[in-house]
């Protein structure tokens, strides 16, 4: 019996040495195989930071827009006129032939009444015949944000600024065939046009190629 329990105690000893040796061997192998994902993650991660961190830097000091504060509610009743808060903050629209831009043919720009961001050039003005400013495009792409506007029977696309938020008028599919069948219709309220002579004092020198 003496004979047996040793030899049964050794076979255990054997058997967990055997089985030791083996998990340290997986252990080793496994090593690599989790510093070596976990190295190439960090710096892929640390990569995209830096250059996502970069262009944000590089937007930010090209555009002196996107750092713009929304004035409150009763800054903006002081600085805008009755029919200027009713159309950027209210979504109103002005009288037709009477506002102050739909005859206008200067060279220049014209931009966000509250903000002062670049919305549409001279260049892109023509006249529609509907007695509001109308232009076929925005000066550029992201100039203007557009959302859908159910307030009537049927959908229109309403079109606003993309710092200031303020309502700028819509967009129509009835425009000039030859210069993109767009018809961006605008309130002259919402609008501050710059004269060409004025720009490069006043800070838009970089939209000159746009005229």
């Amino acid at each position: 019996m003496k004979s047996t329990k040793a030899d049964h105690i050794g076979k255990v000893i054997i058997v967990t040495v055997v089985v030791a040796f083996g998990l340290v061997w997986l252990a080793m192998r496994a090593i690599p195989q989790i510093k070596q994902p976990e190295t190439v993650t960090t710096i892929a991660t640390s990569t995209s930071a830096s250059t996502t961190s970069s262009i944000r830097m590089t937007a930010k000091t090209s555009n002196r827009w996107e750092s713009f504060v929304k004035p409150s509610d009763s800054e903006l009743r002081t600085m805008l006129t009755p029919l200027q808060y009713q159309v950027t903050q209210e979504q109103g629209t002005e009288e037709p032939f009477t506002n102050e831009y739909f005859e206008t043919h200067s060279s220049g720009i014209y931009v966000d009444r509250v903000s002062g961001e670049p919305l549409f050039s001279s260049n892109d003005k023509y006249d529609s015949g509907t007695g509001w400013p109308s232009f076929v495009r925005p000066i550029s792409n992201e100039s203007v944000v557009l959302k859908t506007d159910s307030n009537l029977l049927f959908p229109r696309t309403e079109v606003r600024s993309r710092y200031a938020d303020s309502h700028l008028g819509h967009v129509f599919d009835d425009g000039p065939s030859g210069r993109g069948g767009k018809r961006y219709c605008m309130n002259s309220a919402a609008l501050k046009f710059v004269p060409k002579d004025d720009m490069e004092t006043e800070g838009y020198g970089q939209y000159l190629t746009s005229l």
